[in-house]
């Protein structure tokens, strides 16, 4: 593994800096091993770090045991102390104890200024090259939180973060939390810290996941890990930390800190006597716990066991001569033994083939025939155990595969998928893109589970890809991902996600890009709706069971506050915030049918020239536009930006065009759903019709067959005709539904009766039903249209009821044919027909 060397007198003058999941000096990763110094007793003058020469023989004793990092919790270390860890190749994380004035919230009248004491606390330290970060405060109390509120907490760190920002501009800043406060939102940080202490394994990997998410795309550091050995045994304590440490590196963390680095411990004006957390004795000498700290920390990243199996990488490409170079240069540097790279050419007619042949890789030439082909011709050609997909705009980080497998080796999931990265400096455009919704971004059922793994990062078991019969060729620009998780959920398999598993995946760097990619997508929506109605709504959005985590996610209006958890008089140890869902009426305006609201609405309001009356519409008209375009500026106000020192008028560029993207991705969507008639049913029989009413028919059978295997046989006749059917829930009383558009459908009921020797009487109940919407729609346009010609207004009535005529007759002809297609297919399914 490639990792940075922090040996004695080793250390590096360039300022550590965070790209991704990772923190970073230079182009190497720095892997924080870190260990927690202090609180010691102060001398008369009030200084805790004051014996050079201790503090030179400990720092000496940590960088012979494979330590980089030392943590100052609850005190600003002076610059002496800098200089000595310089001297010794280690890093400093240098607390400012801000918690220490959070009651001055509180009580005013007494409060100092505190910005400019924590301005003097850095201007102490600006600029050393032994800084790692400075850490604005420690575990300010659950109860102090409660008291002000998280949002008034949340404000006073950033405010000091910004102050320290301002004295020390390059130096990177977080914030050290804990469990009892994990509900705080703080975006602005560079990294996310936490304090957890669980002694069972499988719960301290849980929550480990659990702060992935919460990190997001940032670094996570445990800053204090560790356990008491006075009152669980030195080699107990030893066995946990060995632990410990292989988990936390092996979810992803970018580091992890020792609580501490001896037993002498001064709070509260006393020595501490009745603990045992140190690696060391208060007189230095060594516990078991520090040489296994040693050899756990001679792993980083990941501990290998030998087994790493083969992986085939495949990066499918059509026309990518843009962004290819950086894919090739990315997969050389990966840091993996046993890997092989297939790129599939899937009939490039640019400088592709000429970018790809630069480089020692092997390439499959094929005709245009989409993408999902050209993932089967790599499956088709692939050797190893694992199959990883990676876009052609996009590159992994060079841990990417040993993630990757990690995962695979230690859980059962027949596909692992991970965080897809805006690259640095990708332009302003790009920034807005990726604060923009339509990215593609995965969907955790729970937080190591998913339920959707896109695309551009993705990684099966081959095995399990062959046995579905990989990719629909159908998919040819997208959605093939979405199907191939679905696919392999249907057949029992499980997925999953690394967080660490990263790729860095260029966005679209201009508008007409990004508004043709997201017609893409919605074309290969309607795809989707097609193969798999059961998992869209009546309007066609994806009917996801899980949360959907990624930046450039719409927000809903605020009309519902979140809540944190406390637990009873605050008591809880685990205390999380639960945003309330936004509801349908509020999630409306985020669809891109509301569009066609607006439409209406517009349609009505020009009516209002020759029809007073209908100059109603126009606020409605305002409302409605208001909306999305509230709901857009919302969003880019709420998103994060990576340069946060931009003027006043750079951020509202920034911010106006990341609103205006919101605004037109669904435009896009809609318009690639309707490009592709997404809700018109084609059939692909002969057309036929039925007068939709209610039918009751039954049928004798001689040859027993299981009732729920006669409604598959229906549904699979369905389907056969390019029907959209879904099948009813576990509280709906009927079993199938046929759709033919969004205005209608029609539904069946089957009753089975035994009557012994093999014989059964089927009874079918279908019935024809027309949307709620539909049918108030219909009665405003009809009302409307009598009331116009009652006031003579002719043409504006004519309109208003061809309207209303055109919505009556294709919702009947919308049940017409599929009640047609229903009868068809119960008669092909069932026995001899008795009435």
């Amino acid at each position: 593994m490639a990792i940075l060397d922090n040996s004695p007198g080793t250390i590096d003058t360039v300022r550590p800096r965070v790209q991704g999941k990772f923190i970073f000096v230079g182009d190497e990763k720095f892997y924080v091993r870190g260990v927690s110094y202090g609180a010691f007793q102060p001398d008369e003058d009030g200084n805790e770090y004051f014996d050079n020469e201790v503090i030179n023989k400990d720092f000496a004793s940590m960088a012979a045991n494979g330590i980089n990092t030392v943590r100052i919790p609850h005190t600003t270390p002076p610059r002496s102390l800098l200089d000595i860890a310089q001297d010794h190749g280690l890093r400093v994380m240098v607390g400012l104890s801000a918690e220490q004035y959070i009651g001055y919230l509180i009580d005013k009248k007494k409060s100092p200024n505190i910005n400019e004491i924590i301005r003097a606390k850095v201007n102490a330290c600006a600029g050393h090259p032994a800084i790692l970060c400075y850490g604005i405060g420690n575990e300010i109390p659950a109860s102090i939180v409660r008291w002000l509120g998280h949002r008034r907490v949340e404000r006073y760190i950033e405010d000091l973060y910004l102050t320290i920002k301002s004295v020390d501009p390059d130096s990177l800043v977080t914030y050290v939390n804990y469990p009892t406060t994990e509900y705080l939102q703080l975006p602005f940080l560079d990294f996310l810290c936490f304090n957890v202490y669980l002694e069972s394994q499988g719960p301290f990997e849980a929550y480990l996941a659990r702060l992935h998410n919460i990190a997001g795309e940032r670094p996570l550091v445990m800053s204090e890990i560790g356990l008491d050995s006075l009152r669980n045994g030195e080699d107990t304590q030893a066995s946990v930390l060995e632990w410990q440490i292989r988990s936390t590196f092996n979810a992803g963390c970018a580091g992890v800190v020792i609580f501490s680095w001896t037993d002498e411990w001064y709070r509260g004006g006393a020595e501490v006597d009745d603990w045992g957390f140190g690696l060391t004795t208060n007189d230095r000498i060594a516990k078991p716990s520090l040489a296994v700290v040693r050899e756990a920390y001679k792993k980083v990243p990941i501990e290998s066991n030998g087994n790493w199996p083969s992986v085939s990488v495949i990066v499918c490409t059509y026309n990518g001569a843009e962004r290819i170079r950086d894919c090739c240069e990315g997969l050389t540097r990966l840091d993996y033994p046993n890997y092989e790279i297939i790129f599939v050419n899937d009939g490039s007619t640019d400088a592709t083939l000429e970018i790809i042949n630069e480089y020692d890789i092997q390439v499959i030439n094929t005709k245009n025939n989409g993408l999902s082909n050209a993932r089967n011709t790599g499956l088709n050609a692939a050797q190893g155990e694992i199959i990883a997909y990676l876009d052609d705009d996009a590159y992994p980080d060079e841990h990417w595969l040993t993630y990757l497998t990690t995962s695979f080796n230690n859980s059962k999931y027949s596909g692992i998928g991970g965080p897809n990265i805006s690259p640095p400096d990708d332009g302003f455009v790009s920034e807005c893109v990726t604060n923009a919704p339509g990215n593609p971004v995965h969907v955790l059922l729970s937080d190591q589970e998913a339920e959707h793994i896109p695309g551009c990062n993705m990684a099966f078991r081959k095995d399990d890809l062959q046995k579905i019969g990989g990719f629909d060729p159908q998919f040819r620009v997208a959605g093939d991902d979405v199907d191939i998780c679905w696919r392999l959920q249907q057949n029992g398999a499980t997925l999953g996600i690394n967080p660490a598993a990263t790729v860095w995946h260029h966005r679209r760097n201009s508008v007409r890009s990004y508004w043709k990619q997201q017609v893409g997508y919605g074309k290969a929506e309607s795809q989707l709706m097609r193969k798999w109605p059961q998992k869209h709504n009546s309007l066609g959005h994806w009917l996801w069971r899980g949360r959907i985590y990624g930046p450039g996610l719409t927000r809903a209006l605020p009309f519902r506050r979140s809540q944190v958890f406390h637990g009873s008089w605050g008591s809880a140890p685990f205390q999380s915030l639960y945003n309330p869902g936004p509801g349908t009426l509020l999630s409306l305006s985020l669809m891109p049918e509301w569009y066609f609201l607006i439409a209406t609405l517009f349609g009505l309001s020009l009516l209002g020239i020759m029809w007073k009356p209908m100059m109603i519409a126009a606020p409605f008209l305002i409302l409605a536009v208001a909306l999305p375009i509230i709901q857009a500026v919302q969003s880019s106000k709420e998103a994060t930006y990576s340069n946060r020192n931009r003027s006043t008028l750079e951020k509202l560029k920034i911010r106006t065009l990341t609103s205006y993207l919101h605004i037109i991705q669904p435009l896009a969507r809609l318009w690639g759903r309707m490009h592709n008639y997404s809700f018109i049913r084609r059939h692909n029989h002969k057309l036929n019709l039925a007068i939709p009413i209610v039918r009751t028919s039954s049928y004798w059978s001689e040859n027993w067959v299981a009732p729920e295997k006669r409604l598959e046989i229906v549904e699979e006749s369905l389907q056969s005709e390019n029907v959209v059917v879904l099948r009813g829930g576990d509280y709906d009383r009927w079993d199938l539904e046929v759709r033919d558009g969004m205005l209608s459908s029609v539904r069946t009921f089957m009753a089975v009766e035994d009557h012994g020797s093999g014989n059964q009487l089927i009874r079918f109940r279908s019935w024809p039903r027309v949307d709620p919407v539909s049918l108030i729609l219909i009665s405003l346009f009809a009302i409307l249209a009598i009331l116009a010609a009652n006031d003579q207004a002719w043409i504006t009535g004519s309109i208003l009821g061809i309207v209303a005529v055109f919505l009556i007759t294709r919702i009947i002809w919308s049940c017409s044919t599929a009640m047609a297609s229903l009868l068809n297919a119960i008669d092909q399914g069932e026995g001899e027909k008795v009435s």
